[in-house]
Order: structure tokens, then sequence, then C-alpha cells
């Protein structure tokens, strides 16, 4: 038998009756220790702000939980860390990519009983890919680099190893930090974490812009086990004082490249700087750039790296095609595909917040169930439009591509790029609302004619072609691109030139020029220097 958690402490299970609850805000039992565990195992002992002995909220070794949720496995011990993991400028190699497992359920993955029952309760049966390859490699307290797709679950992947290692604990700040670049998808994290929390003790605190400091700062008053939070809000909090990191043991940077995509590369590591070096790491990103990898290199341990994304970068089940039109023509295309496609329901991505709103204006009146969402928008506006689109209530919602991360509906069928996107991870990441967990889905792209070389661009970076979609009409049909220059004949050609090819000194240039500089004797380079030295509309013909 392992050893309990604390002298004294009971190690009995949550009643069964609270395993799907969490609380998310100050409640009275807060201020007293919590007298339970979820999963045996040693425990390291620290001291409180009190200076008294305290449980650790975080299992360092996993051990069975005495319940029959899979047999023991080797190699489960956690990786000694060095003493600086956390200081910046140090650099670490990647492992190679690890074989993905073959686990068929999450008992196999050895997650605590009291998990299992919570995600019995949410209606999860099954470990996606990302889940079986994530679940075993942090539980064992590695840090982990997961690359996949949009859609693959891989908030349940970082979130259960997390709950699981879990244990009561004394300590005022959290032990377990989750970043992310938007408030939607720090609120669609907590409601996650919500459903998957082993017991109702168990408290999440979310952390974003657009409200108030005051509330935030009383949730953080009282004992935190989970905060989840945009990296600008959080570093608010540290700034004054509210949020203490010093405890934290489990870190998760989700949606990684888009965080480093919107500036939040300082806050990041100011962040990481305020959390101990004894850390586990995990980094989620849907594609792995350089910057990415710095940050990779400076602030994690030796990570293993699991890459789920397939060749073709975007889901084989959505129908991604383009449409060749003008500029002034796009607005009538749209409205003619939502009444041929008649979706039901479609995201509709514009490029910037104006021309967000502009959109709306004009498709409001043909389409009353449409909606818009943008950064300016206030909080409570963005939540409510968040639920009437999940609800079914609004059917074609305009967004942007900030916050197209926080987007995660199930009933999503057409994507629409009303402008296309200048960066291609940004295409991946929009149309990769559809199509969640193998449903179909339709993706078409609005392209103007002198958007080629982009559309090659997105194309080359999903290895995919897409369809070239023809729409009947001559109103849709793009005008030719004609030069604005027109063909100019090469000016030297013009020159008269004698019997070896040498131009005549005697001929004036059709142009004003020394008359010196158009003839050379053999091997003199002054010819090209001549060149140089050309009008710019004639040098750029040569």
């Amino acid at each position: 038998m392992s050893q309990p958690l604390c002298p004294g402490e009971s190690s009995d299970h949550c009643p069964p009756e609270s395993s799907g609850g969490v609380a998310n805000q100050a409640a009275g039992e807060d201020s007293q220790p919590s007298e339970q565990s979820y999963l045996e195992g040693t425990v390291e002992g620290s001291s409180d702000d009190g200076g008294g002995e305290s449980c650790s909220g975080f299992d360092d070794r996993v051990a069975g939980d005495g319940e029959g949720n899979g047999d023991s496995q080797e190699g489960c011990s956690s990786p000694s860390s060095t003493p600086d993991s956390g200081a910046a400028g140090e650099e670490r190699e990647c492992s190679p990519p690890v074989p993905l497992v073959t686990t068929r359920s999450f008992a196999e993955l050895r997650i605590s009983r009291a998990v299992l029952d919570a995600l019995e309760h949410a209606g999860y049966r099954h470990p996606t890919p990302i889940q079986e390859a994530i679940i075993p490699l942090a539980l064992r307290g590695r840090d982990v680099i997961g690359q996949s797709q949009t859609g693959t679950g891989k908030t349940a992947a970082y979130l259960l190893p997390f709950l699981t290692r879990w244990r009561p604990h004394r300590f005022r700040g959290p032990i377990g930090l989750v970043m992310v670049p938007t408030r939607e998808l720090a609120l669609q994290v907590s409601a996650e974490a919500h459903k998957l929390a082993p017991c109702r003790r168990f408290r999440v605190v979310t952390l974003y812009g657009g409200v108030p400091l005051e509330r935030q700062t009383r949730l953080l008053k009282h004992s935190t086990d989970l905060v989840v939070g945009t990296p600008g809000r959080l570093l608010d909090h540290l700034r004054r004082g509210t949020l203490q990191l010093r405890d934290v043991r489990y870190v998760v940077l989700d949606e990684a490249d888009r965080m480093l995509d919107i500036g939040f590369r300082p806050d990041i590591e100011r962040i990481l700087r305020h959390c101990p070096s004894q850390r586990q790491t995990l980094l989620m990103s849907a594609t792995v750039p350089e910057a990415v990898l710095r940050l990779v290199h400076r602030y994690m341990t030796d990570p293993q790296h699991v890459n789920l994304m397939p060749e073709q970068s975007t889901v084989a089940t959505i129908r991604q095609s383009y449409i060749t039109v003008d500029a002034e023509k796009k607005f009538e295309l749209l409205c003619y595909l939502l009444e041929r496609e008649s979706p039901r329901q479609c995201l509709i991505f514009v490029a910037r917040k104006q021309g967000a709103d502009e959109l709306y204006r004009q498709l409001k009146p043909r389409f009353a169930e449409t909606a818009v969402i943008h950064g300016d928008l206030t909080q409570r506006q963005r939540e409510r439009i968040m639920a009437a689109f999940r609800s079914g209530d609004i059917r074609f919602l305009i967004a942007t591509d900030v916050m197209s991360r926080g987007i995660d509906v199930e009933g999503i069928s057409h994507v629409i790029n009303y402008d296309l996107p200048e960066d291609a991870d940004n295409y991946i990441h929009r149309i990769g609302r559809t199509g969640r967990l193998g449903r179909d889905g339709v993706a078409i792209s609005f392209v103007t004619p002198e958007q080629g070389e982009l559309l090659t661009r997105i194309e080359m970076t999903i290895n995919r072609l897409l369809d070239k979609e023809e729409v009947e009409g001559e109103w849709f049909t793009p005008r030719l691109v004609i030069s604005a220059e027109p063909f100019l004949p090469n000016p030297l050609d013009q020159l008269p030139r004698d019997e070896e090819g040498w131009w005549k000194e005697e001929e004036e240039p059709p142009f004003p020029m020394p008359s010196s500089e158009w003839s050379s004797p053999p091997g003199d380079r002054s010819a090209v220097s001549s060149v140089r030295r050309l009008p710019r509309r004639y040098r750029n013909r040569l």
C-alpha cells in the first residue's frame, strides 16, 4: 500500500454524486483544508504561507489508484528536472517524435476512478489519438509538445493528466496554470475542466480581460486549484500581487502559435519566470514555427514531441474549393452561395473588424439569423452571441481570425473565407471549425484575380490543390487583369551595331547619355556599368 497523503488525512474518494461538479466561486469551505484524496501515491511536504506543513496538491509519481483502472506500467516515475529548468536563455534539445500508442479506453490510460466517473457522466467513451499519445507521457511527468489538428481533443488531453494527479492541498495559489490566446477559449477550457473535475471541491478560476479586476481578485483570495486565463490579464494580476504562481506544478500553453502571432511572447515569458523551475510544461499547437521552438528550447525540459498532423494539414472530410471573383462582387456571391448551399450553420471569415461590421450591416437585412463577433464587442455581448450560435438561433456568424480560436461549435457545416487569409496557417485554423471529429464539412474561399500567389502559398502549406468552383452567370465572372505598365522594347536593341556587334559611337542613343559609354573594347565591362545607369523604366526590361 502506498503511504497516505499527509499524516491524519483521509484517502477516501469523493462521493459519487459530486464527481461531475466543480466550484468556480468563493465558498465557505475553501478556507478549510481538504480531507479527501483521489489518487494514492507519495506526497512531498511543503510549507504554506503560515509556516505549517502542507500536503502537496500535485502527485509527482503515478501509482495505481486501487480500483482496477489499468495494470501497472514501468517507467512511470517523473524524470528528474534540473534546478534551472525554467531559467531564460538556456536551450534544450527536443526528443524525437514518439510512436503512437494503441490503447482502447480511458481506463487503460490509467486515469483515476473519480475522473473516469466524470468522463462517463460527460459522455466520453473512447480517447482520441492525441489523447492516447499525450496522457501516458503527461502522467509520467514528461514535458510534451502536442501538435494536431483543431477539434481532435487536445483540451482533454492536457486536462485529464492534471485532474488524475491532482490531490487536495492547502496552498492559496493555484497548482495548475493554462494560458490561452482568447477569452472564448479560456471559457471553453474552464467549462471542460468543470465537466471532468473529480470533485466539487476542485476550484477553477478564469481570468480574462473585459471584466473588472476586482471581481476576479475576490475569487483569487480563496484556495484555487487551476487558473485558466489570457496572458495579458494574468500579467495584470501578477503585477498587482493578487495572483501567486509559486506553487504551480503544471503549466499548459494552449494554442501557442496563435498566442505568439498576436504578440503575447513577452507576457508569456514573464509569466513563466514567475513559475517554479520544478514544474511540468505542456505546449499545444497546430503548427510549430521557429518562434514556438525558441520558447520550447528556453522553457521546457527534454520535451517529447507528439506530432499527429497528417501530410495534408486539413481534414480529409472537408470539401475545399475556391471561387475567383472581383472584390466588388463578393457580397452578391456570398448571398448566392448562402441560398444555394443552405448551410446548417456557417462561419464567414473576414480580415478586419471594420470589414466584419460592414458585411454584417449588408447581410443582416437579407438573412435575419446573422451576427458578428470580434474583439471590440464587450464580453457580455460576445458570450450572448456565442450562446445563441451554439443553440442554433444564429445560423451565419461573421468573425475575424483572432476570434476563430474561441469558436468550438459542433454544428458548423460551412466555412466561407470572404477574405482570403494572408497567413496560410490561419487558413488551417479557419476551416478547422468545420469537419470536426470526422464530420463532413465545406470550406469555400473567395479569391480575387490579384491573389493567385497567395492561393498558391496556401495550397503548398496544406499540400493539397483546392478545387476551382465555377459559378454560373456573367455577373460573377471576374474581369481580366491587365498590367498597368505597357510592354517596352529593350532600348539597347534599338541602337545600331557594327559588323562585330558593337554599338556605333557616332549614333546617338534614344535618351541622353554620354556617347563614350556606348562603345567598349573587348574585355572592357564599362558597357555593364552603362546599363545600370539606364532609366528605371528601361532597366527593368533588360
